[in-house]
Formats: C-alpha cells, structure tokens, sequence
C-alpha cells in the first residue's frame, strides 16, 4: 500500500513539473482552447463556487478532485442541467460503482449543443444554405482509491470532441488527485488536484478546404486552410476543508477555502461554506476572488450559492435534489439543477 502510495505521488509531481503551467500569467489570458473543461457541470459543489476541492464527495468529485470519488458507498447517478450564458444548455450524466473495499470507477459525460446557425457565404450573405450547429463533448472516466484511512487518490481520463459537423478538434486530458484527512472526527481535509493536462488540439475537416486555382490556372483544386494547435486550459487546485466541531449533534457546519493557479489566466481564491442538517437538508454558499475582478480574465467570479435536498427511499436508497446558483459577471446568472440516485 505504501509503496502504491508512493508511486502515485510520484505520477502527481511529475504531472505537476512537466506541464507548463505559467500560473497567473495574464499574457497568456485567452490562448487556450477546449474552455468548457473550467466549467463544473454539477450543482452540489457548484454551489461552493468549487472551493471543496479537500471536502467533495462522490460523483461529482470527477470535476473537483478525483480523489472524493473514493467515498462512493455503493452505486451513485447524477443528471443535471445548467443555464449557461445566453441560455446555453449543458446536459449532464454520470455514474460511479464500487468496485472493491478500496476502489471506485465512474463514467460522466457532458455535452454542450449552441442553436441552429445560418449558413452565410459571400457569395450569399443573408443565407438560404441551411444551418449548422456547434457543439462540445467531454467523456470523463475516473478511478479512485483508498490508500488508508487517512489518504485517498485517484485519476481521471478525459476525451474532448468539439465543433461543427464538417469541422472537428479532439483530444485526450489527465487529471489527478488526492485528498488527505485527519483531526479527532476527520473534521480536517487537504487536497490537491491537477486538472486538464494533456496535448495540443487541433481543428480539421472538410470545413476548413475551399475550391481554388491552380497555380498554372489550367483547373481547379482543393486547397486547405492551416489552423493552429492550442493547448488545454490546465490549472492546479490546492484546498483546505474544516468541520466545525463545537455544533450539535446531526448538525454539521464546513469551511472550505482553495487556491486555484491557472496557466491561461489569473489566479483565484475560492471560499466556501455549507451548514447540513442529519445530511438531508444542506445549504451552501460561495466566493470566487480573482485579482482585478472588475477587468479580470474570466466573468466567473463572485457569489454563489445553493440547496440539497436528500430523500431516504426503501432501504440505503436515497433521492437528492441538488440546485446552484452563479453570478456571472456581465452574463446574468447562471443555474444548474441536479437530481441523484444513491443505491
């Protein structure tokens, strides 16, 4: 176990080194791609403004820090829905299993589908051709484990597939995790996660090809555009979760505070609390803070804040009903409904 233990350490440091991450390096502020990986589908930890990166649970610890994906009990299925800026839809499904006494495997996946565009050419401006939509789809497959009581560790594999139906960029991401807990009760947790590592993508396709001369001028050819390669929005977390000790029994109140260092743009601290009563009844709030937030490199910063509902069904069984809400800056605010299974 030890020796487990070790080399995922290991893994996670050299991910750490290896990547380039230039953290907080406002230079560099939009020049990565494939940004629908910053956005937290689900909305229990949502609601936190993804501050318990020490302290998420379950499911959804495949976007917060693999490592809580371990907690799983039994069997675990999540769907949600968000309203995005401008009222664009994100669907959401995942579903985690225990494998073992130790470890856990769960699969999500999130797609993201813009409205019908009209298709314009200048030949033809207003159009008449059809329409074509944009979309975005992110596989997640995760596993977690306990290496003790105290250190739990896992990683999640992502595949990425975004455009249009003639015009495609894919990729593959890593993510990593852990999460150490300790104090009388386990009132005390620290984790760190190392999200969105992996190459460059590129976008190809028919989409990007156009009918052009020769360059004799006898015939015609198909000729294709360059398009440059980007990188991946990667980021490391660092967090710390605190269970206040001194409340009543079936009454639990936590604190929650993460750092977030991001290569493409700046740095944010994330603070978080949520009070729950006998884990049926949870309210949750958030704060996103990024230097200069009035000109910052992101809208998704400030408030936020959100609900659980938890129903106990026959037997271990359990119905929940998760909801979240996040300030968006210039964009509004933005909603996420959740419902869960526990079996």
């Amino acid at each position: 176990m030890i020796r487990s233990l070790k080399y995922f350490g290991v893994l996670l440091l050299a991910c750490a080194f290896t990547t380039n991450l230039s953290a907080g390096n406002p230079d560099r502020v939009g020049s990565a791609g494939a940004s629908q990986l910053l956005i937290n589908p689900w909305a229990r930890s949502s609601g936190w403004g993804g501050s318990n990166i020490a302290s998420v649970r379950g499911l959804e610890s495949l976007y917060g820090n693999v490592a809580g994906l371990a907690f799983t009990d039994k069997t675990e299925l999540i769907f949600s829905r968000s309203s995005w800026i401008a009222d664009v839809p994100i669907n959401s499904f995942g579903f985690s299993q225990r494998m073992s006494e130790s470890s856990v495997l769960a699969v999500a996946i999130s797609s993201i589908s813009l409205a019908d565009i009209m298709i314009t050419t200048e030949l033809l401006p207003d159009g008449g051709l059809g329409t074509y939509s944009i979309s975005a789809t992110n596989l997640n497959v995760g596993y977690s484990k306990a290496f003790s009581n105290s250190i739990y560790g896992g990683f999640v594999m992502k595949a990425i597939i975004e455009g249009t139906s003639d015009v495609t960029a894919s990729g593959i991401a890593l993510d990593a995790g852990i999460q150490y807990i300790t104090g009388e009760n386990d009132h005390i947790k620290f984790g760190i996660a190392l999200k969105n590592v992996g190459p460059t993508m590129i976008f190809d396709g028919d989409g990007i090809s156009f009918r052009g001369q020769a360059p004799d001028g006898e015939y015609t050819m198909t000729l294709e555009q360059r398009t440059n390669a980007f990188e991946l929005p990667s980021l490391l977390n660092i967090g710390l979760a605190y269970d206040v000790p001194v409340l009543p029994e079936n009454h639990r109140l936590t604190t929650a505070g993460t750092f977030t260092s991001n290569s493409f743009q700046n740095d944010q601290f994330r603070f978080g609390l949520e009070y729950s009563f006998k884990e049926l009844v949870s309210l949750r709030g958030g704060y996103v803070y990024e230097d200069g937030m009035s000109e910052g490199s992101t809208d998704l910063t400030g408030l936020s804040a959100g609900f659980t509902v938890e129903l106990p069904l026959s037997g271990e069984t359990t119905f929940g009903v998760d909801y979240s809400l996040r300030t968006a800056d210039h964009f509004g605010l933005l909603n996420t409904i959740g419902v869960r299974v526990d079996l």
